[in-house]
């Protein structure tokens, strides 16, 4: 007679826990093909179960194929693939937590704390109340319409650029952007002709993401102007991806007559050019750099933007603008996918944009981190080591570079960074083909420090940078 403890079952009903015990038998063989199981009135009185439980448990096993029955002589186990019982597995080891540093210049980050939130709930409310079913109803594949035409008055107003809500594809962040970029031309098993080419030194999860996508990706070193156009031209690229407003990390802008001649070069070559617009609208001084989109007459460049430095990393927004060609074949392959941003804070980004609430925004943020920025720098050259470092900045973005003159190795230096608690990021690191120029440099990300915490800065980058 089977006996199982009904005791150890935990949370689960009597007819599963049955079921379980029945079932893990006739896997590891405890129970032989075609042997015939009790009774069901005799299990039952014999584990003390309702009849009922003994049935569910009985006709759960049928259903799957456990057990057959045979008429009016019960039921009986069925020939199935025994399988030994599993070994007790390997604890998961839990994930470790963040650490908590003393002073963190080498991630990317922003001032959450004077972000509008009262704005945004108020919003989040009005949405909320007035929207009906229209936030529970499918979005459009490129995303909710209102929320494209209002990034498209965006653009034509503080960028000069004209373009059209039916251009504008909508996705959660930049990385999620890639990866269609990298299907819709040429990424994958089928398109491996297709040649990408990034900036070396350049943002890492670039060069990665269309990797993994199974593209072929080539480093193109930049210059003072930008990516280099004889090295581009040497690559064998035919799509290429760079940051011409604002180069990150190092800054450069690339000026018109090197845009001109890579537009010219996507011309001759029937290339694409795909525009990364990365913290721009963080310029301290003079007028806003335009775009290479607003100066492509034969729809060559493909325009992306990201809500992660004006608003915050953890909103995963993004967007791209399609020239007309590239739209076309974006619907006809890939508008199958379902947009990836949550129609919610769709609604509530549109409102937010097109009622002047992130102009306002970003007028704020310039200024707090314009005067973040010289706090910074002054910090700098009014420390131990000022003698020691040159700054290589733009008047433009959240970073900035520091040159450090040192005898030590950058990895000698961030060792002992983390172990004082220290997070320091360096040029070299941005590197696809390392360059003894670059060694040394720092990249300085300030828009999460605090002015009133400088001192203490300065005071740990002294040990760091000691000799």
């Amino acid at each position: 007679m089977l006996t199982y403890s009904m005791e150890n079952r935990g949370g689960l009903p009597l007819y599963e826990y049955l079921y379980r015990c029945i079932r893990a038998d006739i896997l590891g063989g405890t129970l032989s093909t075609d042997e015939r199981l009790p009774s069901k009135r005799a299990l039952a009185e014999h584990l003390r179960l309702s009849v009922i439980t003994v049935e569910s448990a009985y006709q759960q096993l049928e259903a799957e194929g456990y057990v057959y029955t045979r008429p009016k002589r019960g039921f009986f186990v069925a020939p199935v693939e025994q399988t030994p019982r599993p070994a007790a597995p390997a604890p998961i080891p839990a994930e470790p937590p963040a650490r908590a540093w003393k002073l963190d210049l080498g991630r990317n980050q922003v001032d959450g704390s004077r972000f509008p939130v009262s704005t945004w709930a108020r919003l989040t409310r009005q949405v909320l109340s007035e929207g009906g079913a229209a936030i529970l109803s499918p979005t459009p594949h490129q995303g909710l319409y209102a929320l494209r035409q209002a990034i498209a008055d965006d653009l034509r107003d503080f960028k000069g650029m004209a373009v059209s809500p039916e251009q504008i594809v909508v996705g959660a962040g930049a990385e999620y952007l890639y990866m269609l970029l990298a299907q819709l031309l040429g990424g994958g098993p089928s398109g491996r002709e297709t040649v990408f080419a990034v900036e070396d030194p350049g943002y890492p999860k670039i060069r990665q993401v269309y990797s993994k996508c199974g593209a072929a990706c080539v480093p193109v070193p930049i210059d003072r102007q930008g990516m280099n156009l004889r090295a581009l031209e040497s690559s064998g690229a035919n799509v290429v991806h760079i940051s011409p407003t604002h180069h990150y990390p190092t800054g450069i802008v690339t000026p018109i007559g090197r845009r001109q001649a890579l537009l010219r070069w996507a011309e001759k070559s029937g290339g694409v050019i795909i525009e990364g617009d990365y913290d721009s609208e963080f310029r301290f001084t003079g007028r806003p750099i335009p775009t290479l989109q607003s100066i492509d007459t034969r729809g060559q460049v493909v325009y992306m933007n990201t809500f992660s430095q004006t608003i915050s990393p953890s909103m995963r927004m993004g967007f791209m603008v399609l020239p007309p060609r590239l739209l076309e074949r974006y619907r006809r392959e890939l508008d199958f996918y379902a947009c990836t941003v949550p129609v919610l804070e769709q609604h509530v980004l549109a409102r937010f944009l097109s009622g002047g609430y992130y102009e306002q925004h970003l007028s704020r943020m310039r200024k707090e981190y314009r005067a973040r920025r010289s706090a910074v720098i002054e910090a700098f050259r009014a420390s131990s080591f000022a003698n020691r470092v040159t700054f290589s900045e733009q008047g433009a973005g959240l970073h900035f570079l520091l040159r450090l003159d040192t005898r030590r190795s950058d990895e000698s230096l961030l060792r002992r960074a983390e172990s004082l608690g220290v997070r320091l990021g360096f040029l070299s690191e941005y590197e696809a083909v390392p360059s003894p120029a670059h060694a040394h440099t720092l990249v300085v990300n300030y828009a999460g420090l605090d002015p009133s915490h400088l001192d203490g800065a300065m005071a740990l980058l002294a040990q760091v940078f000691a000799e």
